[in-house]
């Protein structure tokens, strides 16, 4: 059983690295270097020019420090079919659920540490003891353990039973949130979503005509307002890009992220040509072969276009919030129109 479970884990690690390849391209890497150079350095200014009243930096730092406790997941590379045809196996199951605990709190325990271990100048300029900061690595990382033990009996009991549902579910979900954060940078096989009614949205399906020639386009809004990954994934790259403008200092680098953010939602978005594949009968539709691809560059021309002007609004700078607009109408215009056009052919 071990060796089999060995296998499923070479052959998913193998897979997040061929979607990596798309992840760590020149462009993001580029952007990511910034993004780390900007946060080296604003951390140096930090402890160059410390604050004489540190309450606010200890309670920003607790929080940091208290809410990475329950971060990790024990990765069991269980599948549905396994609670039908090796359940015989469940007490070798069982020893390998605990062997991944053990792996997967050494691993979050070491990330813990480096985490701890970064912010150690602060801990020294707040005149925090090396014993004591010691003890407080050991307490924490003790803490993990019990937090890594306490999932771990939710997926087996004290009597060595497995909770092959709940087990297999995590298991699920775990794959599922790494493989849509690949999913910001390319397609990936294998993302299951599911749809949710939503009725207090459904006003918002009248700003889209019910004429044929905006067939796809009301089918597109439905979808994106009931699907469960697009208007999720809208709000919280939209979030993320209005907290880079407001909170971020340097006004070039705010509006970078502000459109990589941006970018990053537009590219996800365009799954939506293909979300209705699946409903064969669309093929009979009696429309006109490119309405497809007119209405999602439609959709998606206001919908970034709507965002656009969110974002200027919280851009602060006029010259800053039209350089943005510049870049987001190229995204649109461009970027977006060559990518479905691509998709099409």
């Amino acid at each position: 059983m071990k060796e089999m479970f060995v296998k499923r884990r070479q052959a998913f690690h193998s897979r997040c690295l061929k979607y990596l390849k798309y992840v760590l391209n020149d462009h993001f890497v580029i952007v990511l270097l910034f993004l780390v150079g900007f946060l080296l350095f604003q951390y140096s200014q930090l402890l160059k020019h410390f604050p004489t009243q540190p309450l606010g930096l200890i309670l920003v730092l607790s929080v940091l420090i208290v809410g990475g406790l329950p971060l990790g997941t024990i990765a069991t590379f269980l599948e549905p079919a396994d609670q039908v045809f090796v359940l015989a196996k469940e007490g070798e199951i069982v020893d390998w659920i605990k062997e991944a605990a053990q792996r997967s709190f050494i691993l979050w325990g070491a990330l813990q540490v480096v985490f701890l271990l970064v912010l150690y100048p602060i801990f020294v300029a707040l005149h925090f003891p090396l014993w004591g900061f010691v003890v407080l690595v050991a307490v924490l990382v003790t803490l993990k353990f019990f937090i890594f033990q306490y999932k771990l009996n939710h997926f087996v009991s004290g009597t060595g039973r497995l909770n092959w549902k709940l087990t297999i579910v995590a298991e699920q979900k775990r794959q599922q949130s790494i493989l849509k954060f690949f999913a910001l940078f390319t397609t990936v096989k294998g993302i299951s979503s599911a749809v949710k009614r939503r009725a207090y949205l459904d006003k918002l399906t009248v700003v889209v005509a019910k004429q044929s020639a905006q067939t796809w386009h009301n089918l597109y809004l439905r979808a994106f307002l009931r699907s469960g990954d697009y208007l999720g994934l809208t709000i919280r790259l939209v979030v993320l890009a209005v907290l880079s403008l407001l909170f971020v200092k340097v006004n070039w680098l705010a509006v970078g992220l502000a459109f990589l953010f941006t970018y990053l939602l537009a590219f996800q978005l365009l799954a939506l040509y293909k979300h209705y594949d699946y409903q064969y009968m669309t093929a009979f539709f009696p429309l006109a072969g490119n309405l497809k691809k007119r209405n999602l560059l439609l959709f998606l021309r206001r919908l970034i276009y709507g965002i656009t002007v969110v974002e200027m609004a919280c851009a602060g700078n006029p010259k800053y919030a039209a350089l943005l607009l510049c870049l987001n109408i190229t995204l649109v215009e461009g970027y977006l129109r060559y990518k479905v056009k691509k998709m099409i052919d």
